[in-house]
């Protein structure tokens, strides 16, 4: 049984080692065969780097290493290009500053190749290295790997100052590619996020960004047919410990895992979710444990905007991702937190949501967490099992203790202007967290609900208010009629109109009354 690939981003080291490479050739050759400048966003730990690494010993002739693989026969191995890979990923910007670290690199693939640069500017020296690399060599293979890593290391606003500077060198050294045409022979840039003003996007005309194409959607991750295949043997032996069908197994598997898409048709699994759970056997948040998105959850409790699933945007607002006025939306797809559900060919708008199990219990957790200023993320986790528990013994004494316990807990200062907005907020977080047992904000055909809560025997429609009274809250339900989708299920409805007092800092009015 091969090993696996967990933490391992370049080809060469994947196949000395014995590891599972999942087979991208033949997307890689049809990239490469079409067309010469790319671009490609994808969320960290994505395979980007290895993606990048694939190209650089594809086109530096390395056939050994594509020995059984789908290109090794279709690849002209004759055709050597110099290839010139800068990884922002592995450059120590934060001591020596980008410039001298830009400068330091160029240099030393100058040294490489046996050049000599006469220019002292990362400008003049970039451009004198590929004339002179391609007098040499002929055409320049360029591979840029986390294009974006200097800007979006300093997205704080205590540090946004050096984010633009470091755009401002970025857009230097960019600059010179549009007039390095015939120098090129193919550029392929990898990041996260779309900055404009990094002059790749507006200077290179002809760069093809490849993020949202269908074409190219399983050039990064894992299909399920690749699941299937590559991993059989990891698979039967989960099956055979855990004691599960294969299905079951599968299915929970694509339940955590799975569900990310840029077109809104082809889904895949998260790689290093994936590999770590068919090394340990366990489902664990491993790709949401790896990265610290406060920047993001900072900037969802300034908008008091937590209720981010099912949002339907347009195209353009990918397109629009500037340093001064940073949305949220956008942000939270590019960095893997929301994943298209569903594209509308016609209007050209993507409906997102979250990905999978995986990030949507941890942002939900982080969330409330953080709205509550809660130390303990285990606590949150129990806190929840115990509201599930109470709603399935149909017990709202013990549910209305349990709200009680976490709206209390919300420190003064999140009383002010935005209260109310962070009031909904993390009721609307707390029963989307309860998972198969909620639907918050349910849409009706007269207005939509705070929260549905059914049972196998009740169905619990609720209606929160701030600094109003219960009675405003069950009239509310009536008037609007939110119970109608319910009413052939034969089970007891009941409505339930809760107010928080902000002042006092608790659920001062609670009514319940059957439907």
């Amino acid at each position: 049984m091969k090993n696996l690939p967990i933490g391992i981003q370049t080809l060469t080291q994947i196949r000395e080692k014995n590891c599972v490479y999942v087979d991208k050739t033949p997307l890689v050759y049809q990239m490469v065969s079409e067309g010469k400048y790319y671009f490609l966003s994808r969320p960290r730990r994505f395979g980007k780097s290895l993606l990048v690494s694939t190209l650089k010993e594809l086109f530096e002739g390395n056939k050994a290493v594509f020995e059984g693989l789908w290109i090794e026969n279709q690849w002209d191995w004759t055709k050597i290009h110099p290839v010139l890979h800068f990884s922002f990923d592995k450059m120590g910007y934060g001591e020596t500053g980008l410039l001298a670290v830009l400068k330091s690199e160029i240099e030393d693939r100058a040294s490489f190749f046996g050049i000599s640069l006469e220019k002292s500017d990362i400008k003049g020296q970039f451009s004198e290295l590929l004339q002179k690399l391609f007098k040499k060599h002929g055409k320049v293979v360029l591979l840029v790997d986390e294009y974006d890593k200097p800007i979006i290391d300093f997205l704080e606003d205590h540090t946004l100052e050096q984010a633009k500077a470091n755009r401002d060198i970025l857009r230097d050294f960019y600059g010179i590619l549009k007039s390095a045409d015939e120098q090129l022979e193919l550029v392929f840039i990898t990041g996260i996020s779309k900055f404009s003003k990094v002059s790749i996007f507006s200077h290179l005309n002809n760069l093809r960004d490849i993020t949202l194409s269908g074409q190219y959607a399983t050039l990064t991750g894992y299909t399920q047919e690749e699941l299937l295949h590559y991993f059989a043997d990891y698979l039967s032996k989960i099956q055979e410990s855990l004691q599960v069908s294969k299905e079951v197994l599968v299915e929970n598997i694509k339940t955590w895992y799975n569900g990310y898409s840029w077109d809104g048709v082809h889904r895949v699994y998260n790689p290093f979710g994936t590999l770590n759970f068919l090394a340990d056997q366990s489902f664990q948040n491993y790709w949401f444990a790896t990265g610290s998105p406060q920047f993001l959850v900072k900037q969802m409790r300034q908008l008091a905007w937590y209720n981010v699933e099912n949002v339907v945007v347009s195209n353009l607002i990918f397109e629009r991702f500037d340093l001064e006025h940073i949305e949220l939306i956008p942000l939270l797809f590019q960095t893997g937190y929301l994943t298209v559900k569903s594209r509308d060919v016609m209007t050209g708008d993507y409906e997102l949501d979250y990905p999978n199990k995986e990030v949507r219990e941890s942002m939900y957790q982080l969330l409330i967490d953080d709205l509550a200023k809660n130390p303990n993320r285990s606590h949150t986790g129990r806190t929840i099992k115990d509201l599930k528990q109470a709603f399935e013994n149909n017990s709202l004494k013990q549910v209305r203790a349990i709200l009680n316990s976490i709206l209390a807990d919300l420190p003064a200062e999140t009383f002010d202007k935005q209260s109310e907005g962070l009031y909904h907020g993390l009721v609307h977080l707390i029963f989307n967290y309860l998972g198969m047992y909620a639907d918050s904000e349910v849409h009706s055909a007269q207005g939509r609900a705070d929260a549905i809560v059914q049972t196998a025997t009740h169905v619990y429609i609720f209606e929160f208010k701030f600094n109003k009274t219960a009675q405003e809250a069950i009239e509310q339900i009536h008037q609007r009629n939110y119970a109608a989708k319910y009413q052939a299920s034969g089970k007891v409805i009941t409505a339930v109109g809760v107010n928080f007092n902000g002042k006092e800092k608790q659920i001062d009015d609670w009514l319940e009354v059957g439907i």
